[in-house]
């Protein structure tokens, strides 16, 4: 078996090249990491939320490969100015499609910044006391995907 390049789409190696809201936040509301050790691939998020419940600004901090600081970097730009059930409700699939399309091999960077997201707004909640009706009592299969930061911790420890 030969172990060629992958085949990612341009838009993936525009945002490995350029990408959009990388950073640590300063000022954030809240944040999330997420990570798979099998693969390598760590992420952390950051979002800043309004009174209103929209997503005013979201960053992140990449630990990965090309498919995973892309599919980070184009889940902020998806959720900026939404609000928090309509970020809650966007897909990886979506996320995959927005960036040209990914190799099956690489779905689950699309899943990982969409659990690391989904993980931020179910901390935003927990932290306010409240739970709105659409957000579930169950970790969603993109938040099970996705470490929380202590388990991370301890996988990244060893």
């Amino acid at each position: 078996m030969s172990r060629g390049p992958l085949p990612y789409s341009s838009k993936i190696l525009e945002l490995f090249r350029n990408p959009k809201n990388l950073g640590k936040m300063e000022d954030a509301t809240v944040s999330a990491v997420a990570g798979s050790p099998a693969c390598g691939d760590v992420i952390a998020f950051y979002l800043k939320i309004n009174e209103a419940e929209v997503i005013e600004k979201s960053s992140f901090e990449s630990y990965g490969c090309a498919a995973n600081i892309a599919t980070a970097s184009i889940t902020t730009e998806i959720v900026k100015g939404k609000r928090l059930e309509d970020a809650w409700n966007v897909s990886w699939k979506r996320v995959a499609d927005e960036v040209g399309g990914l190799p099956t091999m690489k779905f689950h960077c699309g899943i990982l910044s969409v659990g690391a997201v989904r993980r931020a707004i179910r901390e935003y909640y927990e932290k306010k006391g409240e739970k709105p009706s659409w957000l579930g009592d169950e970790l969603t299969f993109e938040e099970r995907q996705a470490l929380k930061e202590e388990e991370l911790a301890k996988v990244l420890s060893k």
